[in-house]
């Protein structure tokens, strides 16, 4: 199809996606990207959130959330390079609370040395998380 893009999401662990798609949004670090077919070639870091993919033809977004890592587009490909890669069906919404409480507690202990950068990466990482969850609920429902 002329006016699609294959695009391939994986992860350290395994690939998430791979197909072809109208379209691909997803979070840089400066700001929201809309990539379409033909896009200009670019390679940039991608920033925890929800990565969203309009398959060809008829089918139903696809969601996945993305922890970080790098987006390499080439004008017939898109190529999303994650540390972390989970299907917005399999978000734990339960388990992103106890993740985020969890952070919120290590940052407030002052007496954790060298744990306060890693609590607020912790807690950056749950909130991404829980906007992913309620932008594929607010796209479902």
């Amino acid at each position: 199809m002329a006016n699609t893009i294959h695009v391939d999401v994986v992860s350290a662990e395994q690939q998430i996606y791979s197909g072809e798609a109208e379209f691909v949004v997803l979070p840089g670090v400066d700001g929201e990207l809309g990539i379409y077919p033909r896009h200009t070639p670019l390679f940039t870091q991608i920033k925890p959130g929800a990565v969203r993919i309009k398959p060809a033809g008829e089918g139903d977004d696809e969601f996945v959330f993305v922890q970080g890592g790098f987006l390499e587009i080439q004008p017939n490909k898109v190529t999303v390079l994650a540390d972390t890669a989970i299907r917005a069906n399999d978000l734990d919404e339960a388990m992103v609370l106890e993740a985020k409480q969890r952070a919120e507690e290590a940052m407030a202990n002052k007496d954790a040395a060298g744990g306060i950068a890693a609590a607020q990466a912790e807690l950056a990482a749950a909130l991404a998380q829980l906007e992913a969850i309620r932008k594929f609920r607010h796209r479902a429902g």
